[in-house]
């Protein structure tokens, strides 16, 4: 049996607006990435002050929501490889004991940044040998803690084409994955340049490694360099038949929305152009529980 839970921010980096949302939808989970509790700034849940962490614990017992995972920074899109590993140990280190308090098992990673020259080319080194040894060490210490460590397809070192995916599977034994199905349609196909990725085929070649799927869908715009989100199933992603092969194959964990179509976390614009912060964070309100309902929509 699947279920269903959300990457919280997307709706709102309140707490009391992810809550909200997620009440909405009738779930009772949390993807737990940003998050702005009252009196705090937002920021990744394992960075945020400890008196912010305590309320948080507070607010999510009172409201009855648990988290079904942390969307950790480390490792990102925005971090890289040629960073002093201190830096990612410290993240690890700050996560670990959080989860462990929320009860919760699942803290998504990457494989730091691709590297690239002045001219936004890929690097032929792409250091893939310490990237490997920095995710068997933090594989290490989730697994001594009880905890399970999922590798997303993204804008990095494994996210780059399928043979760097299965190549970062073999380097990092008993990793597992979580399978975005939206990434391969704005991300170049190392294997296949200048095209870019199939989310088919990325998903057929990670399936047996698949612990955790984030739904988002789209249609990549070149001119833009990203995707053109869209509503679930009406864009590139073959999200309705990955979903129909996943539950099919007996897949009992969750299905996790990141609808890109408020806010864009990876870029440097969002969609929303509405310069009044009230609408623009009804819109986003609005935009995430009408992603949850259409996903629903979508399930056999």
């Amino acid at each position: 049996m699947i279920t269903f839970t959300g990457i919280g921010d997307e709706a709102g980096n309140p707490l009391d607006t992810q809550i909200r949302a997620t009440k909405a939808l009738g779930w009772s989970h949390i993807e737990m990435r940003n998050v702005e509790v009252p009196g705090f700034p937002s920021a990744n849940v394992h960075d945020i002050p400890d008196d912010a962490f305590n309320t948080l614990v507070d607010s999510l017992n009172a409201a009855s929501i648990s988290i079904s995972g942390f969307g950790s920074t480390i490792g990102n899109w925005a971090s890289s490889i040629t960073d002093d590993f201190s830096l990612t140990l410290e993240r690890a280190n700050r996560a670990i004991p959080r989860m462990q308090r929320l009860g919760t098992k699942l803290i998504r990673v990457m494989s730091y940044a691709v590297l690239k020259d002045a001219n936004g080319n890929d690097l032929p080194d792409q250091l893939a040998d310490e990237r490997f040894h920095r995710l068997r060490e933090l594989k290490r210490r989730f697994d001594d803690a009880g905890l399970i460590m999922v590798h997303e397809n993204c804008m990095n070192y494994g996210g780059m084409s399928v043979s760097h995916a299965l190549r970062t599977l073999d380097a990092v034994p008993g990793l597992q994955w979580v399978f975005d199905t939206c990434n391969p349609i704005f991300n170049l196909d190392r294997d296949n340049p200048p095209h870019m990725q199939d989310p088919w085929a990325f998903y057929q070649a990670v399936k047996p490694a698949i612990a955790h799927i984030h739904i988002k869908d789209g249609i990549y715009n070149p001119a833009r360099k990203d995707a053109d989100y869209t509503l679930p199933g009406q864009g590139s992603g073959q999200v309705k038949r990955i979903l129909a092969d996943l539950i099919g194959s007996g897949y009992q964990g969750f299905v996790s929305i990141e609808p890109h179509t408020a806010v864009v976390f990876h870029s440097a614009g969002s969609p929303t152009t509405d310069s009044d912060p009230e609408a623009k964070a009804r819109n986003q309100f609005d935009s995430y529980v009408d992603y949850g309902r259409a996903l629903i929509n979508l399930i056999p």
